[in-house]
């Protein structure tokens, strides 16, 4: 029997802590090789990895927290230099918070909420999930749905990436448009986000470094391409909406560059501006700017403000959930460890005590008799031990675990000092995670 503590260990490289640099820098090439990477490493049961254009974040499951932190740090995530760790408690915590999107750039966004669960269900393909990550990371999925379904969290427009979006559903059939986003930094990500929810036909995004723009094209649903800026032209003389936020010192979209682009709605973002001047002397160009948004996010931004709180509210009713959960799961194995302890001293007494009378009769004891003693020893086991499977369950709700050890060492004559599933402490996973973060 595992008695394992399983110790949750997370590291991430996340905004607002990180910049766009830090997080491209721990970016690994798939999230499915970040999990290979973390699998191969000594100690690690289980490990779950979500990687998005604003976050890379690994969390891996071991029998201590030191073990986790070496694992992390073997894979290059814990030593970056914008890291932050996290212990057993907090990682759960906080894998609740990104997916109810209270971690978000953009207060209580959609689309984090379906990159869990992909990431998640990556980790399952790859055989990573195990039975605590399955119930955290499930967990957090369900916070975010409860999020969004019992909130205003994601109600209205926030960031000018999405108002400018809004802007243009206002103006346009989205569902029937190709949309251009010229610049993969953090407005430019969320725009391409927003096309994306909007469920635009296609979404093309253009970049001085291209690399950059598929790391923004990879998290979307809807078809798309990432392309550098020496093909703006054609990409504007295909695209039906466009959103510049490249902050480039001058214009990228000039008079030149959209001559062909023919009928074309421009939404720009830039400070200085993206989209030169001249390009709304075309009749068949409607241009946008900053002036024009504004306003449109002022009254959601305070409503998701006062969501946030009702959220926070869920994640901390989920957590205790969970965290009973782990205790009850945890009692129990150590409530059948007991009985497979009395267990095996009852078949052994049991056939101790019929070969006894075996020996006392002529002729041996019968079947009836032999079901009266095994029927008296199976009373006897049951209650015996139902005082201290109370007791024990009891101890785990109350983070007792020193009771728990005790009753290890007392039902498991083969342990020598304290029992491996909590340390020579006997300290819980819980305190463990929170005496590590206090390091």
């Amino acid at each position: 029997m595992n008695r394992n503590t399983s110790v949750v260990s997370g590291v991430r490289v996340a905004r607002p802590e990180a910049t766009v640099e830090d997080i491209e820098d721990a970016r690994a090439e798939s999230t499915a090789a970040l999990l290979d990477e973390l699998g191969a490493q000594g100690g690690v049961e289980e490990a779950y990895a979500l990687q998005t254009c604003n976050r890379v974040e690994a969390y891996v499951v071991t029998t201590d927290p030191e073990t986790g932190r070496r694992a992390l740090d073997a894979v290059g995530l814990g030593e970056h230099p914008a890291a932050v760790d996290s212990g057993h408690e907090e990682s759960l915590r906080h894998l609740m918070r990104v997916a109810a999107g209270i971690e978000s750039l953009v207060l209580g966004e959609d689309q984090i909420l379906g990159q869990v669960r992909r990431a998640y269900e990556t980790a399952v393909d790859s055989g990573d999930i195990g039975p605590v990550l399955e119930e955290g990371v499930t967990k957090a999925i369900h916070v975010g749905e409860r999020a969004r379904t019992e909130t205003a969290i994601n109600e209205g427009v926030v960031s000018l990436g999405s108002a400018a979006v809004h802007l243009a559903g206002s103006e346009l059939d989205l569902a029937d448009a190709s949309a251009l986003v010229v610049g993969a930094g953090e407005m430019g990500s969320l725009a391409a986000r927003a096309f994306d929810a909007a469920g635009v036909k296609d979404v093309v995004v253009a970049n001085r470094t291209p690399e950059r723009a598929q790391w923004v094209v990879a998290d979307l649903d809807a078809p798309g391409r990432a392309v550098g800026l020496d093909a703006l032209p054609r990409a504007l003389s295909d695209a039906d909406v466009v959103v510049a936020a490249t902050g480039s010192d001058g214009p990228v979209v000039t008079p030149a560059a959209a001559d062909d682009a023919g009928e074309t709605f421009y939404v720009d973002l830039g400070q200085p501006r993206d989209v030169a001047p001249t390009v709304a002397d075309d009749a068949d160009a409607a241009v946008y700017d900053l002036d024009d948004l504004e306003d449109v996010t002022d009254e959601t931004r305070e409503q998701r403000a006062s969501a946030a709180v009702a959220v926070e509210s869920i994640v901390d009713e989920e957590l205790d959930r969970l965290l009973s959960q782990y205790k009850r799961k945890r009692a129990d194995a150590v409530i059948a460890q007991m009985y497979e302890s009395a267990e095996r001293t009852k078949d052994r007494e049991v056939a101790t005590a019929l070969s006894r009378l075996d020996a006392a009769s002529d002729g041996g004891i019968g079947d009836a008799e032999r079901e009266v003693v095994e029927s008296l020893a199976d009373a006897l086991v049951s209650q015996l031990l139902a005082a201290p499977t109370r007791s024990l369950r009891e101890a785990a709700g109350e983070d007792d675990w020193e009771t728990i050890a005790t009753a290890i060492r007392l039902f498991d004559p083969d342990i020598d000092g304290a029992d491996p599933a909590f340390g020579d402490g006997a300290e819980s996973p819980r305190f463990a995670a929170a005496e590590t973060e206090n390091d």
